[in-house]
């Protein structure tokens, strides 16, 4: 058959997986905590049946301890676990907590949410730190020494896209997204808007979608704004979002959604962070890169998450004997 009669290959899909982003992550952690001198302490609230949750607790335990990490897994009835995490937040002994949800599968999960101290919350999940992500404020003080957290499995997202080259690193820092328009497929209060809001603040345009619609996040034209905003996209779908997107990452519970390959822009990044196959069989038949998991990653940046909350421990503890010394010095 002459040359020109064969026909062509199809495009070749790159399919990373989690474990070759997380490998350099775990050096810059390992890094951080060679500086400590000591072994942080993770305890893990498990507080109900959900196997995936048990798999997380697991996944936590064999991170911690491979890269010196202490972890404690403590399983209490949903009924007991205020009251335990409450005496956690008075251990001096644990560095942070973690709790796996759902645990009641209602706002009283937001409440149990905001019950753990926000010195120990390593999910990034309290008020403060949520308030300082919608706003596109990265650090907790004035003084700017004192990093703000980000929730995991969002922080986890972001990695992921500077691995790929998704950020471009020639944009000033903050704005390395501009130009770029991404589809997220789940808005939940954990996830998917804290998410969509930390793309936008770093300058992209995304479609935010869920069971009621599409939200749009963006700083608006030429990204002169200083935080996101969101505007709602009546009458739009997946099927109108999906083919402006480069990227598009979905992550929806269940396994009875498949976001159709047909919808997808030709070389589109696909990200699937469901327990699930989010992304039909067929998906890199036009992705151009695929990651089929975020979990390993996810793992190291609760880890990542629980050095900083050391560490900013001590720059408050520093400033507080500084401003010992400084009245004491005024009494002299």
């Amino acid at each position: 058959m002459a040359a020109a009669d064969k026909k062509a290959d199809p495009m070749s899909c790159q399919v990373v997986l989690a474990g070759a982003v997380a490998k350099d992550l775990l050096t810059e952690v390992s890094e951080g905590l060679s500086k400590l001198g000591k072994s942080p302490l993770l305890v893990g609230f498990l507080a109900n049946t959900d196997p995936a949750a048990r798999k997380y607790a697991d996944w936590t335990d064999r991170t911690c301890r491979e890269n010196g990490f202490k972890f404690e897994v403590r399983e209490v009835d949903r009924e007991d676990l205020e009251a335990n995490v409450l005496a956690a937040n008075e251990d001096d002994g644990v560095d942070g907590i973690i709790v796996y949800y759902p645990i009641f599968g209602n706002r009283q999960d937001q409440y149990l949410q905001q019950v753990t101290d926000v010195s120990k919350d390593v999910e990034g999940l309290s008020h403060r730190y949520i308030f300082k992500l919608y706003h596109n404020e990265r650090f907790l003080d004035k003084n700017m020494s004192q990093k703000s957290l980000l929730p995991c499995t969002p922080l986890a997202v972001l990695k992921i896209l500077d691995f790929l080259r998704v950020y471009n690193s020639i944009l000033p820092y903050g704005n390395r997204l501009f130009g770029r328009s991404i589809t997220v497929v789940n808005r939940s209060e954990t996830v998917g808007r804290p998410l969509a809001a930390l793309l936008a603040n770093d300058g992209a345009c995304v479609y935010s979608v869920d069971v009621t619609g599409v939200q749009q996040f963006t700083r608006g034209e030429g990204i002169r704004k200083s935080r996101h905003e969101v505007v709602e996209k009546e009458g739009w779908g997946l099927e109108t979002c999906v083919p402006l997107s480069d990227v598009v990452i979905c992550g929806v519970p269940g396994d009875s959604f498949k976001l159709p390959t047909k919808l997808l822009r030709e070389g589109a990044v696909c990200i699937n962070f469901s327990t699930e196959k989010n992304f039909e069989g067929d998906v890199k038949d036009k992705a151009s890169i695929y990651v089929p998991a975020i979990g390993k990653v996810t793992i190291v940046m609760l880890l990542r998450n629980l050095l900083r909350l050391v560490q900013n421990r001590e720059v408050t503890m520093d400033s507080k004997e500084q401003a010992l010394k400084t009245i004491l010095s005024q009494r002299i």
